[in-house]
């Protein structure tokens, strides 16, 4: 007679055979270790099941079909429907007009973001004028202010200086080997806000989400990171749910051999070619950052060089309108940072260009104000160096108001990221100095603007031609609707991006941010500048970006900084064609 087997108890079956409160065998033991015992993270190599559904990149949610959902073991796992991407699009974007929060905006489209990325996208596309606020200025700025809070998966890489000595490492832990673009910040200056600290992720999430988006960077090319060297911030080291590093900013020399760590380790990593754009640095890091990188990387600061080449682009576009060259204006700053010594100095570039004047020469029409009044020969001691070429001979002016009744600007520019600085009386003393004023408020977001686009049209008695950093709603005035032009960076930097890459641009110079201007500045129609627009629509923004890729990439071409040969032949199509499309694919 054979021996019968022994019964196991019933809390040793659970204990082996079976997960923690039932399933299958815990093979691997992480039910059935302890707190304290190290366990190994497993995953499928293949895409499928539970595994497919939950990675952003190949998900499809209802629209895999029935034959992918045999093939793929999902059949049980998903509703019986099958919709195609456009009606998923239409569900989406009815659920998102039910809210009435932005910021509730913004965290479902995040969340669609890491659930189905290419359904986020071709939302994006498709909807971009809707969208564009929520997913960057202005919605991003409350969603960084409040970054520890809605703070839920990680998006991009976070190198703090925690890991100093061994950033390589970090950046070798991103799962994506082909990157071609970093949008990097130290979260110092984030749009008009200030100091965010590690909470400033959202904006290189944001302008890459946008690179895809407006540009047809892929995704997968694209890699956002925050530099967390602390925060000065008192309301975040005393938040319990700020995300980042609780002390106070590194400076000095700690603060620059960290960075140069860092450009060294991904120059080191994803070669010659990737762009670095930095992004939202305070102004003494900014200048000396794009300084001193610009001949050994390729890189790209957002703040001082798109900003410029995006207000150039509407300058330009602007004098058809206006009849009058750039050499003949005569241009205020309120502001002299990063974007405002940027557009000046671009601005005098294009016009010593145009008049073959030398660029000190041309520098004197472009007048600048900063929180100690204009700027004139008599301060230059005690400016900081970027603000020293613009200090010209006056005397001097102590405010606003003074300056424009003094210097009687054509073009008055804001980039002080201070709201409701261009007053009653400063605009109306440009309506009254000018026929057609050109009045530029560029601060970010909204709120900070240093005018709305009502009080420009009302005070000018709808004569002002207006643009501004954030969108405005169109003005009626007098029974006419006037339409605000929006000076936004996204018209420049993911055309400009699509240029680089697709040429093997090695430097950027800014011969190559005036060939962007232009490029934008001719799609600009006739019938744009009769609804009082400097700037084409955003609906059709694909097209632009092709066309600014194309001018860049020929540009790069024509300074021999170019590595892709041999050079296509229309580029506009190569353009096109190099763009990501999010439309689903076909699963075997």
């Amino acid at each position: 007679m054979g021996s019968t087997p022994t019964e196991l108890p019933c809390e040793d079956v659970a204990d082996n055979r079976s997960g923690v409160g039932g399933g299958i065998s815990d093979v691997y033991g992480e039910d059935s270790a302890t707190l304290d015992q190290l366990v190994t993270p497993w995953v499928t190599s293949v895409a499928s099941g539970y595994s497919l559904m939950r990675d952003p990149r190949y998900n499809k949610g209802l629209a895999f079909t029935d034959k992918e959902r045999d093939a793929h073991y999902l059949t049980g796992l998903l509703p019986p429907v099958v919709l195609s991407q456009d009606v998923q699009e239409r569900k989406v974007m009815h659920n998102l007009r039910q809210y009435t929060v932005p910021l509730q905006r913004y965290v479902a489209l995040m969340d669609l973001q890491e659930r189905n990325e290419r359904l986020f996208y071709k939302l994006l596309i498709d909807n971009v004028e809707e969208l564009l606020p929520v997913v960057y200025t202005p919605t991003v700025g409350e969603a960084c202010q409040k970054y520890g809070s809605i703070y839920r998966k990680p998006q991009g890489l976070y190198i703090s200086l925690k890991e100093k000595g061994k950033i390589l490492e970090v950046l070798k832990n991103w799962p994506q080997r082909g990157i071609q673009v970093i949008v990097v910040t130290d979260g110092e200056r984030i749009l008009g806000l200030g100091d965010l600290g590690c909470q400033g992720m959202g904006i290189p999430v944001g302008k890459l989400s946008l690179y895809t988006a407006l540009g047809g960077i892929r995704p997968s090319a694209c890699l956002p990171i925050t530099i967390d060297v602390g925060t000065n911030n008192e309301k975040l080291l005393n938040d319990e749910f700020y995300i980042g590093l609780k002390q106070r900013r590194a400076t000095g020399q700690e603060y620059a051999e960290f960075l140069h760590e860092f450009m060294c380790a991904v120059k080191q990593n994803y070669g010659e070619k990737v762009l670095v754009q930095f992004e939202d640095f305070a102004n003494h890091n900014a200048f000396d950052l794009l300084s001193k990188y610009s001949d050994s990387h390729l890189v790209f600061n957002d703040d001082i060089q798109g900003t410029a080449s995006v207000v150039l682009a509407g300058l330009i576009a602007a004098q058809k309108v206006l009849g009058k060259k750039l050499a003949d204006h005569t241009f205020l700053f309120l502001g002299a940072g990063e974007a405002g010594t940027g557009i000046a100095e671009l601005i005098a570039l294009k016009i010593s260009k145009e008049t073959g004047a030398p660029i000190a020469e041309t520098r004197k029409k472009i007048w600048l104000v900063d929180s100690k009044g204009l700027i004139v020969s008599s301060r230059k001691e005690s400016l900081q160096h970027f603000k020293q070429p613009w200090a010209h001979e006056h005397e001097p002016v102590k405010d606003l108001i003074g300056a424009v009744n003094a210097i009687k600007p054509t073009v008055l520019i804001g980039t002080s990221g201070v709201g409701q600085t261009f007053t009653k009386e400063v605009v109306e003393a440009m309506a009254t100095n000018n026929e057609k004023p050109l009045i530029l408020a560029l601060s970010n977001p909204t709120s900070q603007a240093e005018c709305t686009a009502e009080q420009a049209y009302t005070w000018t008695k709808g004569r002002a031609i207006f643009g501004s950093g954030s969108p405005f709603d169109p003005v009626e005035y007098n029974g006419k609707t006037y339409l605000p032009g929006q000076a936004n960076n996204c018209y420049i930097f993911p055309g400009l991006g699509l240029g680089l890459i697709m040429s093997g641009a090695i430097r950027v110079r800014d011969d190559m941010l005036l060939a962007a201007s232009e490029a934008l500045a001719a799609q600009v129609t006739e019938e744009h500048f009769a609804n009082g627009l400097i700037y084409p629509p955003f609906s059709n923004i694909r097209e632009i970006s092709a066309n600014i890729a194309a001018c860049v990439a020929a540009k790069t071409y024509d300074l021999g900084l170019a590595s892709n040969l041999p050079r296509a032949k229309d580029l506009v199509k190569f353009a096109e064609s190099s763009m990501y499309s999010p439309v689903y694919r076909n699963y075997r």
